[in-house]
């Protein structure tokens, strides 16, 4: 057997402003893990859409089992046994999941048994530990649903070289084990595997060899088992890091936002939601634990607007808000950081300049009468690039050119700007980098100081630890308990995740 399996010589890849990719090597061996780390920009996305024939190098070489290849589209890679699951999701809304996993396999024939496909598919499904629908559209699945799907699908065609993409970002601890458990089964067959992470415990834990890339050069690469998180962080970003913590007085007394008796339905009709109650103190940072999917996405839209509710309340300020539009949500001081950045956040096609204007255009500071006065929104798009550290190309560039972290800060630059009483953030730092991590998290931390009222949706249980002032834990719609900071305990929490209520910690009731 070759000793490898992927080499990449000297590449570099340029696009209009930026070099992306400067005189980079990097070696993939069979039977191996072999992480990718680096700042979002670092130039990891672009390296690995090179070797997937989304791209072609400007300059370099790519051997695939010791032979030279010229790789000129996905389906070369394909051809060449070579898979990505991507951290922007390729799947098509309106399909199934069993549509979307054998599309473009090449081996279904001319004529479709789907329920033969979809039993094949429960069953490779449950073998690898990974529970997914067949039968359900992708539009009814949640982010974490879908990352799922897009995993199954490269392990259903079975590649021998295989990247993801933060592959554990949107699963839990236990499901994030199983994903390495089987991705070492498959190393262990002389497969190889290229994962792009940023959380560099789990890389650690797991990698055989981890390369670091730094604005779009080769740093080194380092054995899993004879480097630590300092060398590794400082490899990144040439600085340590210090991530924020919540070690600032208590929060005040007043609640800004109350959720009483509130039940929604999700996307299938069923009760996302039950007879739920919440409060949300100013100043206050109230983190939600939980497993994806058990209703904090539809608790984040209820809030801003964006999904109905079939029974209860919602109070801003002691004022009854039930059944308000969007609009009327963030005019009410409601601002929300939805997990998904580029659909539901930012509109990918728009560029800096109107994306940033999404929820501000009616604004006597950026519009006149029926008219926008685009210097206005130059001046203004430009303050917020400038104060976030959004680096891009230039303002009139469309948002989806932007790297994960800088499409994060943006979102977080629009949404802070306008000076919310409340904001929502759902998964603000999945799948960013350590810098991006420390940006977010900090940028929280000074907006609670200022009085805002935060919620945090995040499957991190050490950052909802570190950030929050309470815990709430939902299971199936439903609150299983709220700690205090000081009561907050890992096996606690855990088993509440799991769907055991702890009996005395439950929401008090909201006095005004």
């Amino acid at each position: 057997m070759t000793t490898t399996l992927v080499k990449m010589v000297s590449i570099t890849k340029r696009f209009p402003g930026v070099t992306a990719n400067s005189g980079i090597n990097f070696e993939l061996r069979p039977g191996e893990i072999h992480a990718l780390l680096g700042e979002n920009g670092a130039g990891k996305s672009t390296l690995m859409n090179i070797l997937t024939g989304l791209y072609m190098p400007d300059e370099g070489e790519i051997y695939i089992r010791g032979a030279r290849v010229k790789l000129t589209s996905p389906r070369d890679a394909i051809e060449a046994g070579i898979g990505m699951v991507h951290q922007h999701f390729r799947l098509v809304q309106t399909f199934s999941v069993a549509e979307n996993v054998i599309m473009g396999s090449g081996d279904q024939g001319f004529f479709l048994n789907m329920q033969e496909v979809e039993d094949k598919l429960a069953r490779f499904s449950g073998e690898y530990g990974i529970n997914v629908m067949p039968g359900s559209k992708i539009w009814q699945l949640s982010v974490g649903e879908q990352q799922r799907v897009e995993i199954v699908k490269m392990l259903y065609r079975g590649t021998d070289i295989m990247i993801l993409d933060e592959p554990t970002a949107v699963l839990t601890p236990q499901e994030s084990r199983e994903l390495f458990a089987t991705l070492r089964r498959m190393a262990d067959m002389g497969k190889g595997i290229i994962v792009i992470s940023h959380k560099i415990q789990e890389v650690l834990e797991n990698a055989d060899r981890i390369t670091v890339l730094r604005d779009g050069r080769y740093v080194d690469t380092f054995s899993g088992k004879d480097t630590d998180s300092r060398k590794l962080t400082m490899a990144m970003v040439d600085r340590d890091i210090s991530y924020g913590q919540n070690i600032s007085s208590k929060p005040k007394d007043d609640f800004i936002l109350c959720l009483k008796g509130l039940t929604v339905l999700g996307d299938r009709g069923q009760k996302a939601l039950k007879s739920l109650d919440l409060n949300l103190r100013k100043g206050e940072i109230l983190g939600i634990a939980g497993v994806a999917g058990n209703g904090q996405k539809e608790l984040a839209e209820v809030i801003a607007g964006l999904r109905e509710e079939a029974a209860g309340e919602i109070e801003v300020r002691g004022e009854r808000f039930t059944g308000r539009s969007a609009r009327r949500m963030i005019d009410a001081g409601i601002s929300l950081i939805p997990e998904d950045r580029l659909g539901t956040g930012l509109v990918g096609s728009l560029n800096i300049l109107e994306n940033s204007i999404l929820k501000k255009y009616r604004s006597g500071d950026i519009s006149t009468g029926w008219f926008i006065s685009w210097k206005r929104v130059r001046e203004y798009a430009h303050r917020l690039v400038e104060k976030f550290d959004v680096k891009t190309t230039g303002v009139e560039a469309p948002v989806r050119l932007l790297s994960g972290g800088n499409l994060q800060k943006l979102l977080l630059a629009r949404e802070i700007s306008n000076d919310p009483d409340v904001i929502v953030a759902v998964y603000p730092v999945r799948g960013l980098d350590v810098g991006a991590i420390e940006f977010v998290r900090n940028t929280l931390l000074r907006q609670r100081e200022n009085g805002k009222g935060i919620i945090l949706i995040s499957e991190e249980l050490e950052e909802l630890f570190m950030l929050s002032d309470r815990v709430a834990v939902m299971h199936e719609g439903e609150i299983m308990g709220i700690l205090d900071r000081e009561e907050i305990d890992l096996e606690r929490v855990g088993r509440m995740m799991a769907g055991e209520r702890e009996e005395g910690s439950h929401e008090r009731t909201a006095v005004r």
